[in-house]
């Protein structure tokens, strides 16, 4: 056992635990965050995607010593004072979502995307994506709420604070 500390959506953290459990069992099972999915259980499908220290993390293959004294973003802290994220947001309006199972993966993957490439090509937004499944096959709305997430003005798509919000 060995005591893990971490800061998750801006909030510090600490857990007593074993070092090589997987943090998305950390976080689902010891700090109630569930809405990081598990999927396949080998870092290939993108739904228990999450940032670590703003990088998009596969946290099914992570252990959890591996997150000492960094930042962990869930989709539980995208929003902001009541208000989505704008990725969150153009997800909603364009209706990127058939079971929802994957979306808190994609939206994570598509904040992390839209760091490195504010205004992504269509070749950069099929690169970014490209470790994350949908099952259900929505990726045309998908990738058109990458395309508004982008377009949108006035809305921050960073997480510089770890609240989200990008303040």
């Amino acid at each position: 056992m060995a005591t893990i500390r971490f800061t998750v959506n801006g909030k510090a953290s600490s857990v007593d635990t074993e070092p090589e459990r997987p943090l998305l069992e950390v976080l689902r099972e010891d700090l109630g965050l569930t809405g990081t999915k598990y999927g396949c259980g080998e870092g290939q499908c993108g739904a228990c995607t999450v940032l670590l220290d703003n990088k998009a993390t596969v946290s099914c293959v992570t252990p959890v010593r591996a997150v000492e004294g960094r930042r962990i973003v869930t989709i539980e802290g995208l929003a902001e004072g009541g208000r989505l994220h704008a990725v969150q947001q153009a997800f909603l309006d364009e209706g990127a979502m058939q079971c929802g199972y994957c979306t808190p993966g994609m939206i994570l993957q598509t904040v992390a995307l839209l760091q490195l490439h504010p205004k992504p090509t269509d070749a950069q937004v099929v690169d970014g994506l490209n470790g994350n499944l949908c099952r259900c096959a929505g990726y045309h709305r998908i990738l058109a709420a990458v395309g508004r997430a982008a377009a949108s003005t006035g809305a921050s798509t960073g997480t510089s604070t770890g609240k989200g919000g990008g303040q």
